[in-house]
């Protein structure tokens, strides 16, 4: 079976400084780099190369940006049959700071990926109603992520919604999720729960269960992932690397837990799964390039 993922396609243009600038302040000596990056480009990416068949919905312009992303789908196997050119608004960037402790900042010109629209989901459904599970973020506008899940609910197909970035999402939204995975500050933003530790996180996965969600999987950065169900609670620890940039982990975490679960893994195993490879992201810079193959993945499994 397919994974399709519908979202946005940037270009990240990085810049490694000692520490993330304050309001009006600026340093000098940064470090400058381009990667491809657009955290649905980035979760189709990761879940190609943990082995999954995947179809990507977006949209890019007609411009140098999207002919690389373009590229770069195609290299990794990805189906691009549903990627749309759009011919009045350019290709998005994203310009991020990356601190020394591998803490990072990001602004968004969405451009094209802002005019994804409901027209293009369901010109794509076929991409959507005979797949093995849908993979949404929040880059793209909210009444096309909503077609996208009314099509995926429709045909029976699990909806994986990584809510990022944050924002008000309603009860019919949130009741017809499969999967939702916040991090920390978007748990707080959808519940009002500040979330520091295991305790307030399993508050917060109660609340988004009470709205609807059948399952909350909270990502905790170094301390891992809290892993909330009907059957268990459970804080599934994350492992221990040497970060250099976290860049695109939440959508590495969430491209290759569509793979594991497709496989058929429980969702504790495939909550590791996908944790072993956020893990090994966050050791190498950049969004895309830092997606691990699943021969790394699995190497990282054995290893504990």
């Amino acid at each position: 079976m397919k994974i399709t993922v519908v979202g946005s396609s940037n270009t990240d243009m990085i810049i490694r400084v000692p520490r993330i600038p304050l309001p009006g302040e600026t340093i000098l000596g940064g470090q400058f780099s381009m990667a491809a990056g657009g955290k649905g480009a980035n979760q189709a990416v990761a879940a190609a190369r943990a082995g999954g068949d995947v179809i990507f919905i977006a949209r890019v312009g007609n411009d140098l940006f999207g002919n690389q992303a373009l590229t770069g789908f195609e290299a990794e196997g990805i189906d691009i049959s549903y990627v749309a050119r759009d011919q009045n608004l350019p290709s998005g960037v994203a310009e991020i700071f990356v601190a020394e402790n591998g803490e990072n900042s990001i602004a968004v010109a969405s451009g094209a990926n802002a005019n994804l629209r409901p027209a293009d989901i369901q010109q794509a459904e076929a991409a959507i109603a005979d797949v093995g599970v849908l993979v949404l973020q929040l880059e793209s506008p909210l009444r096309t992520v909503e077609k996208a899940v009314e099509i995926a609910v429709k045909n029976g197909v699990p909806v994986i919604l990584n809510p990022a970035p944050a924002q008000t999402l309603s009860e019919k939204l949130l009741n017809q999720i499969s999967f939702i995975t916040p991090n920390e500050s978007e748990a707080q933003q959808l519940t009002g729960i500040p979330v520091v530790d295991a305790e307030s996180a399993m508050r917060a996965a109660n609340y988004l269960h009470k709205q609807g969600v059948e399952n909350v999987i909270i990502t905790m950065g170094a301390t891992g992932a809290y892993v909330s169900s009907t059957e268990f609670k459970s804080l599934v620890p994350a492992f221990q690397v040497n970060s250099v940039d976290s860049t695109a982990a939440g959508d590495v975490f969430n491209g290759t837990l569509a793979v594991a679960l497709l496989e058929g893994r429980g969702l504790l195993e495939a909550v590791r799964f996908a944790s072993a490879a956020a893990a090994l992201s966050v050791t190498r810079p950049g969004a895309q390039p830092s997606a691990p193959t699943r021969h790394e993945i699995m190497q990282l499994l054995a290893k504990t």
